[in-house]
């Protein structure tokens, strides 16, 4: 079976996590991708794959004789997909032989424009797999998981020469949890890729440092019409946070190794109002400075408001992995090679975002992220090629020779 193939049969399975959750997983939906991932591994002479009690998929090739002494080497992708656009059932659309012009996805009324996305015009002649434009497709990260099966499915049926290959599928990464119950001595490798990313060939191991800010502003009620000198209203309280906050660092504004603050959510009325961001940035100091304005921000406000007006959480997500990485570049090259020897450009370039990978490198087991051949992740323009999730399973293969 081809990958593409079964991308097609594993995004119809809607996994959404849930960052509200008290559960692990998040959602009872990726137990359901993750018991028909692990009956699958079976069904391909996986023997001892499993889905343990948090939900992780995992799954050891033994080495091919001769080669038990090894490095042993894993791959890990992940089952869940953001929330946003996922109400409605999702339908994969294949589109052969695609004219590298904007295509209408569905009857949406959206248009997977060349303006948006200037790239679209190099996937000219490939088959197009897309959404029906009123979902996301689940390309993030399910082409991971499907090029690893897939990959999986070669070294056995074709006897290709490899040491232990482990294998997982964790959940809840879209809300930072992919590793809090990750097994590391029970996934066995001594050092693993995540396949999360971008186009085919992208290597990445420099990554955001990353955390959650979480502001509540508690206001004073007083009737309007009587409130000189008394009302705090919290919800302009909110307004004056984000004005605080440099305007040209958001995602829109920045790019490359530049961070940003990201105000993911916020509601409020007079009595209460909460903000939530996230905060991202490649260089460690200038991520400890972002973490300062934002408590420089609470402070000033406290001091013009009264204490206890504004109260500030802040929770580290990730750190940039490439502090570990750098120490592991064999990793780094041996990736290169085996682009090479699957006839694809490589290329090297940050990730502006996180990995299960930052936080096991940190854990112990490092782990770099190899491109999928998707692009637009998170809504409803999310798309990849055949082509594309060909070649990054042939990158993988080469890996694992």
């Amino acid at each position: 079976m081809r990958a593409y193939e079964r991308l097609l049969k594993y995004v119809t399975v809607k996994t959404p996590s849930d960052e509200f959750s008290q559960t692990v997983p998040s959602s009872d939906c990726q137990l359901v991708l993750a018991n028909m991932l692990a009956d699958e591994l079976k069904e391909l002479g996986v023997a001892n794959a499993h889905v343990d009690e948090f939900g992780v998929v995992y799954g050891i090739i033994p080495a091919t004789q001769g080669h038990e002494n090894d490095i042993k080497l894993g791959f890990i992708a992940h089952m869940d997909t953001v929330k946003d656009y996922t109400e409605a059932p999702i339908q994969p659309v294949i589109t052969p032989n695609y004219d590298g012009c904007d295509f209408p996805l569905g009857d949406s009324g959206r248009i997977l424009s060349v303006k948006d996305f200037p790239h679209l015009p190099l996937l000219k002649g490939r088959t197009l797999i897309t959404s029906d434009g009123n979902t996301i497709l689940g390309v993030d990260d399910k082409a991971g998981v499907a090029t690893i099966m897939t990959m999986a499915e070669r070294l056995i049926n074709e006897n290709i020469p490899h040491g232990q290959i482990s294998i997982a599928f964790t959940p809840d990464e879209e809300i930072g949890a992919g590793a809090d119950h990750f097994d590391i001595p029970k996934f066995g490798a001594e050092f693993a890729y995540t396949v999360d990313g971008g186009k085919e060939g992208d290597i990445q191991y420099e990554t955001f440092n990353a955390c959650r800010a979480d502001f509540k502003i508690n206001g004073f009620a007083v009737h309007p019409g009587d409130s000189k000198d008394t009302m705090i209203n919290a919800s302009l309280v909110a307004m004056e946070i984000n004005s605080l906050l440099p305007g040209c660092e958001t995602p829109r504004g920045t790019e490359g190794y530049e961070g940003f603050y990201h105000l993911n959510s916020m509601k409020g009325d007079a009595c209460s109002a909460e903000l939530h961001y996230i905060v991202r940035d490649h260089d460690a100091a200038s991520f400890d400075a972002k973490q300062k304005t934002l408590r420089l921000i609470a402070k000033t406000l406290n001091e013009k408001w009264g204490e206890g007006t504004v109260e500030l959480s802040i929770e580290e997500q990730y750190r940039n992995m490439a502090e570990i990485i750098q120490h592991h570049m064999h990793l780094i090259e041996n990736a290169k090679k085996a682009c090479e020897n699957a006839g694809v450009n490589w290329d090297i370039l940050p990730v502006r975002g996180g990995t299960d990978g930052c936080r096991l490198s940190y854990d112990g087991l490092p782990c770099p992220n190899l491109g999928t051949g998707g692009y637009a992740f998170h809504g409803p323009y999310e798309h990849t090629t055949v082509e594309a999730l060909d070649i990054t399973t042939d990158i993988l293969v080469e890996l694992a020779r």
